[in-house]
């Protein structure tokens, strides 16, 4: 085993894990987590979606989503506290302390370390976007050596708790940590072409992808998401498996989508 460096002195990143996928995390993919923390800081940011229209189908409570995010009722947000902070942050954080990991379940009220806003009550109800990450609080946890895992939920300023997609809330928590990259695990180790796994696009080639149907299905809202939080401050966005070893060699494995646009104005 290499030695770890010195907290002060790693990368910083943010590991963003679907709801459809955490169930089927494999082993190899926590023993290479355990083995990536030794290079990099790190912080995790978990979904639920599937588990909660599950659960809220179970009770006969309607759910709608309107452009890509669920209308959050009072009754909803009641179901999606209960699957998201309750069982699978409790699941995850627990899978993860099995390989090493020190993990710490969180979620974005604890501490105040989500605020954020509503984005329109009306008609998406208790939805918000993030105004403000406490990212002071998340450097004095790593720095004392924990992984911090974060269920997506937060406050308003008057205190109101909202719920918040995953993936802006992992972009908005990468951005606020100075992490240089951002980590969507999937259900494939990366997007490939003729089965192959490419290793680096473009978001323009991205695009090319999609129209050339080599991206299709499922993985298009996951290259979607994965375009939205490109920035000049988050330069690298990768795709990578849940289902395999995502740590090798030193180097993570996966697709790595760039914004050619922001690596060259930096």
């Amino acid at each position: 085993m290499s030695k770890s460096m010195p907290v002060t002195e790693r990368d910083m990143l943010v590991i963003k894990l679907g709801g459809s996928i955490l169930y089927n995390l494999s082993p190899q993919f926590f023993e290479s987590l355990a083995e990536m923390a030794k290079e990099y800081n790190a912080v995790i940011v978990h979904g639920g979606g599937p588990e909660i229209t599950n659960m809220l189908n179970r009770l006969g409570i309607e759910t709608t989503f309107i452009n890509g995010q669920r209308k959050t009722t009072e009754q909803v947000f009641e179901v999606a506290e209960m699957i998201l902070k309750g069982k699978v942050n409790s699941y995850l954080t627990n899978r993860l302390n099995q390989h090493g990991l020190n993990a710490v379940g969180l979620c974005g009220y604890d501490a105040n370390l989500l605020k954020a806003s509503l984005i329109d009550e009306e008609s998406l109800g208790l939805v918000g976007e993030i105004e403000e990450v406490k990212d002071d609080f998340l450097a004095g946890m790593i720095s004392a050596g924990y992984l911090p895992v974060i269920a997506p939920l937060a406050l308003t300023e008057e205190g109101t708790k909202v719920n918040i997609n995953a993936d802006l809330a992992a972009a908005s928590i990468a951005k606020a940590t100075g992490a240089g990259k951002l980590l969507y695990v999937t259900d494939v180790p990366g997007i490939l072409q003729e089965g192959k796994m490419i290793p680096e696009a473009t978001t323009e080639e991205i695009h090319q992808l999609i129209e050339s149907g080599v991206i299709s299905g499922g993985m298009i809202p996951k290259v979607r998401s994965a375009l939205s939080v490109l920035s000049p401050s988050i330069k690298e966005v990768m795709i990578v498996g849940g289902q395999q070893a995502i740590f090798q060699s030193g180097s993570i494995q996966g697709t790595t989508i760039i914004d050619k646009g922001a690596v060259a104005a930096t």
